[in-house]
């Protein structure tokens, strides 16, 4: 099945919701804020100021996120317009996901947050329209020369598909595991990268054809430092092996199925920007975030244990990847695997506090 059409982040409002599970997303976003403002300070001039600008959020998913990011441009905007001595701009904006995605959630925190702009820009400010787009980021979605800006947090690491075959016909790319492994050969890798340079390759040259002269792009996602590092993922597919040898999975289904996740270096990034050639690197910059989102932070009252940063970090995942996963594996096997994985997950970070690469890039479309 193709998988824009099975997609999505966990939809409602529920305990295991996205909208309920997204603190590491929100924490990416607040990271870049001040990246996002002085970057937009640098790249928008007199002459490439607009009266009306369409922004669109690539990946919105269903929560407050979206809107957040949404706000933060906004205010930008808004700065560099009074600088500039131009009329409060006019916004109209974009929220793109798959089709599967719940945007009625979204819908319903629109009347507060049109609210809270107008609060905060004032009665004289310009107007806010807001569209549902939905759509693979990986194709067209916009006309030729029509957007100002695009954004996109922790999306463009997604693949449009995910990566079953090795290079010898009808063999798993990953046996008993559902993503790059730190015993995978450098064959799985090989497989892994080719993948995203396509699709990103795809993504810059649908965006460049449908930005404006002037246009800027933001976009961060997770990468990574070096190979050989454990990801998340690995430790779900080593639950998923468990419960294969205890008779609750099928072994092929778990043969078969792999993430459509690719987790880049910061050269691997680069190259096919260069290499597509639409567009101008101005920044480049990086980050951590911990898998737990480093929860201590924020819940001072008492100490975080490695059981609730397990359950934590479980919950997120499930947030993800249900969706993909109850494709495969089906929905009796959903509470277990995460209650397994969450337990697993607490015994691997008291012995190791493991985070999130985050690479943020900020492009300019070439002349």
């Amino acid at each position: 099945m193709a998988m824009e059409r099975v997609l999505r982040m966990k939809g409602g409002a529920g305990e295991t919701s996205y909208v309920k599970n997204s603190l590491i997303p929100k924490k990416a976003i607040m990271k870049v804020k001040a990246l996002l403002d002085e970057n937009l300070k640098l790249m928008i001039s007199d002459t490439t100021f607009n009266s009306c600008w369409k922004l669109v959020d690539l990946g919105c998913s269903s929560g407050p996120n979206t809107l957040m990011v949404v706000s933060n441009i906004m205010n930008v905007i808004d700065k560099i317009s009074l600088s500039l001595n131009h009329g409060p701009p006019v916004f109209q904006i974009y929220l793109n996901d798959l089709f599967q995605n719940d945007f009625h959630t979204i819908f319903k925190l629109l009347p507060d947050f049109h609210q809270s702009i107008k609060k905060e820009r004032g009665d004289n400010a310009g107007e806010c329209f807001t569209n549902a787009t939905p759509g693979s980021f990986y194709g067209r979605l916009f006309p030729n020369n029509y957007i100002n800006i695009f954004h996109s947090s922790y999306c463009v690491h997604w693949l449009s598909q995910a990566p079953k075959y090795s290079t010898k016909k009808g063999e798993p790319l990953i046996k008993g595991n559902i993503y790059i492994t730190r015993i995978c050969p450098p064959s799985v890798y090989d497989v892994y990268v080719e993948h995203f340079r396509r699709d990103f390759k795809k993504f810059l040259k649908a965006r460049s054809e449908e930005l404006a002269l002037g246009g800027v792009m933001i976009l961060t996602l997770i990468g990574r430092e070096k190979n050989g590092e454990i990801t998340s993922y690995e430790v779900l597919g080593m639950v998923l092996k468990e419960m294969v040898q205890e008779g609750l999975v099928e072994e092929a289904k778990l043969d078969l199925f792999n993430l459509p996740i690719y987790h880049p270096t910061i050269e691997e990034v680069k190259q096919v920007i260069k290499n597509e050639g639409s567009f101008t690197l101005q920044t480049l910059k990086t980050f951590k975030i911990g898998w737990d989102a480093n929860l201590q932070e924020d819940i001072v009252d008492y100490v975080v244990d490695s059981k609730m940063r397990g359950e934590f970090i479980a919950k997120y995942h499930r947030a993800c990847f249900e969706s993909l996963l109850l494709a495969d594996f089906g929905e009796n096997i959903m509470e277990e695997l995460f209650s397994r994985f969450g337990k697993l997950i607490a015994q691997f970070i008291e012995l190791k506090s493991p985070d999130f690469f985050n690479i943020v890039l900020f492009m300019t479309k070439c002349p």
